[in-house]
């Protein structure tokens, strides 16, 4: 049985999620897990989990591109493990590669290096350009959204709004607002002892 597998990062992508279901059922996949979201995040990665779970020996799991699946080449190695264990194959549409052979294992590790490789190399240019950025002035990083407007949150605290609330009014998270409050607090007991 040939079982896709579509995913992916954000809800703004659905004509790329369409079209992997597109490619997936015209790839003959007679069932076909979908999701959205970061391949970084494995843990949420429940439709992934459900295709590996469904999979049975001499079934295929079928995807449209490398990056669709793995994010690492170690991940890669995890997920391509776990099919083996199964005798379930591995095919990519976009590469042509098909695990039940000996070329397409080989192919598809080497594939899995370069990818990681390159991923490696782009993050290495973005930390030195933020370091030239730093050393220059001209980097700021994030602007502190929370913790700007933490006296709003004291203020509205303080007239007797909740936690929820506080974080609805002023577009920030829960969390923030009751890091703040909580700040506030030690910051009271330090200057009282």
């Amino acid at each position: 049985m040939l079982i896709g597998y579509a995913r992916t990062s954000t809800l703004d992508q659905k004509a790329g999620l369409e079209a992997q279901e597109r490619d997936l059922i015209a790839a003959g996949c007679e069932r076909v897990f979908v999701e959205q979201v970061s391949s970084v995040d494995v843990a949420k990665r429940e439709k992934l989990t459900e295709a590996l779970a469904f999979a049975r020996e001499d079934d295929t799991l079928v995807v449209t591109k490398l990056d669709r699946l793995a994010r690492s080449v170690a991940h890669l190695v995890e997920i391509l493990g776990h099919l083996e264990a199964k005798g379930v194959a591995l095919r990519i549409l976009a590469m042509g590669i098909d695990t039940s052979t000996p070329t397409g294992k080989l192919m598809l590790t080497i594939l899995g290096g370069v990818a990681e490789f390159e991923r490696e190399i782009m993050l290495e240019r973005q930390r030195e350009g933020i370091a030239k950025a730093k050393a220059a002035g001209k980097y700021k990083g994030r602007a502190p959204t929370a913790r700007a407007k933490a006296d709003e949150v004291l203020r509205l605290h303080g007239e007797g709004v909740g936690g929820t609330e506080i974080a609805k009014r002023l577009g920030i998270g829960r969390a923030s607002v009751y890091r703040i409050l909580d700040d506030a607090k030690e910051g009271n007991s330090a200057a009282s002892a």
